[in-house]
């Protein structure tokens, strides 16, 4: 099986820098790619950043030019340095690897970290 767990979560005051981390573990084959994702209390879970293996990423319009996405394939960890945080950026952050387990392409998601920006 494969296993994400997030780290990296916090309470911080706006304008202040957090970096959150998703380590992937167990019988990975390959990754294809892997995203960030946040649900606020009451909201949908809605897309923040994904990177493909190759380096291409991809941004909600609310975080372009604040977060940075990165992976690490090496470590089969991806990150992500969130920069001049705002309190509309509070919200559970969820990490989502698009996976090969094996020989099968799975999507798998990891536990959570609560990022809390006070104003």
């Amino acid at each position: 099986q494969v296993r994400l767990v997030e780290s990296g979560g916090g309470l911080v005051q706006a304008g202040e820098s957090l970096r959150l981390s998703c380590a992937a573990s167990g019988s990975i084959f390959s990754i294809n790619a892997m995203g960030w994702y946040r649900q606020a209390p009451g909201k949908q879970r809605e897309l923040v950043a994904t990177i493909t293996s190759g380096g291409t990423t991809n941004y909600a319009d609310s975080v372009k030019g604040r977060f940075t996405i990165s992976i690490d394939n090496a470590k089969n960890t991806m990150y992500l340095q969130m920069n001049s945080l705002k309190p509309e950026d509070t919200a559970a952050y969820y990490c989502q690897g698009n996976i090969f387990y094996l020989s099968i392409l799975r999507n798998y998601w990891g536990q959570g970290t609560q990022v809390t920006v006070s104003s």
